[in-house]
């Protein structure tokens, strides 16, 4: 069973991270955002994941490298060499992703975390016998999506609404698609819309089905939604696999150290936070929903919140970081400066408070 994965673009929107690798590889709990999707591919029998990207391919491969040995399974790549929107890359893989078998494939977007139900959708997608399968997911506010209207008992993907004024349904679609071969003679190699131009016309067909996605779902592809999405995947892993998480007299709430990390003494770590391998934790430093990433040293005293630390960056003595502040690769915070917002570009060193939310370039 193969697998196709949407990387796409530049990642403007994670910036100033993806200054320092493409945004599918920045750390999310510990391990690159991608990684989570190819383990959960892996998992359930994939044995070829085909990553559809337009910038930097040779750096993704050649980290990803690794992991094809150690999962035992293949990665590829099929490069863009503009911008194809969502059919496009799957018409420019598709001798990638037809191998004969007649078995579906699945579709994945790069910037999405949950529990990836993926045997479940397979099931339903059996069940069915229709030609496309898509995930979709509840949200409180479904006039900022594209709203999916289906048949509550069969799953039948009725029509789509884009953005409504009025309530017409809260479940939108969550970027995970299981597809016949069939699909790939409908499409076209140009710029096309999966969601606006193709789906709509499998649905008149009625052979669109759409399965409610189980527990969490988070588009992480920007600051605040990946803070949110750390929160849930947290909340997930106490549920289903707490051995996963850190305990001890300093962690409050649902924490993930990696086990090379430091951690001083009287220290408060928690609700929701991530800490990477070979940080240092200083004494009496106080960490809540935040991720500090690969290498970082947070000094004593010092407080970070609601923010993420990028790798090999520096935190001083007394130092207060919060409000969503972004630090690239290698950054340095001097001691008791306090950053409210700040989005501070890589190897930069910081010697002067940030009252409100600028990049510091």
């Amino acid at each position: 069973m193969k697998a196709l994965i949407l990387v796409g673009g530049f990642g403007t929107r994670l910036r100033p991270l993806t200054l320092s690798v493409p945004k599918p590889l920045v750390d999310f709990a510990n391990k690159p955002m991608i990684l989570h999707q190819i383990e959960a591919l892996k998992a359930i029998g994939v044995d070829e994941v085909v990553l559809a990207i337009n910038y930097q391919p040779e750096v993704m491969l050649s980290f990803l490298k690794a992991f094809e040995t150690k999962l035992g399974i293949k990665i590829t790549c099929s490069q863009e060499t503009e911008p194809m929107g969502t059919v496009g890359p799957l018409a420019l893989a598709r001798d990638k992703l037809i191998d004969g078998s007649g078995e579906p494939f699945f579709v994945l977007n790069s910037d999405v975390i949950s529990e990836y139900p993926l045997k479940q959708m397979v099931d339903f997608h059996t069940k069915h016998g229709g030609e496309a399968s898509i995930m979709v997911t509840k949200v409180d506010e479904p006039s900022k999506y594209g709203v999916v209207i289906l048949d509550e008992d069969t799953g039948k993907v009725e029509r789509f609404v884009e953005k409504p004024k009025v309530f017409v349904g809260n479940k939108i679609n969550a970027g995970i698609y299981l597809l016949n071969p069939s699909f790939l003679d409908r499409i076209e190699l140009r710029p096309t819309s999966i969601e606006k131009e193709v789906f709509p016309k499998i649905a008149q067909e009625k052979q669109l089905y759409a399965m409610v996605l189980p527990g969490f779902w988070m588009d992480i592809g920007q600051p605040r939604d990946y803070i949110s999405g750390l929160r849930l995947y947290l909340d997930s892993l106490r549920r289903n696999a707490s051995d996963k998480l850190t305990t001890g007299v300093n962690i409050v709430g649902n924490v993930i150290v990696d086990s090379t990390a430091q951690i001083g003494e009287g220290c408060m770590i928690g609700p929701d936070v991530a800490i990477g391998p070979g940080c240092v934790i200083e004494a009496g430093v106080r960490l809540s929903r935040c991720t500090i990433m690969r290498g970082v040293r947070i000094k004593k005293h010092a407080c970070v919140s609601g923010s993420i630390i990028g790798w090999h960056s520096t935190v001083g003595q007394w130092a207060r970081v919060e409000n969503m502040t972004i630090l690239g690769e290698d950054v340095h915070v001097s001691d008791e400066v306090y950053s409210n917002g700040g989005v501070v570009l890589p190897h930069k060193e910081i010697k002067s408070s940030i009252l409100k939310t600028e990049i510091v370039m």
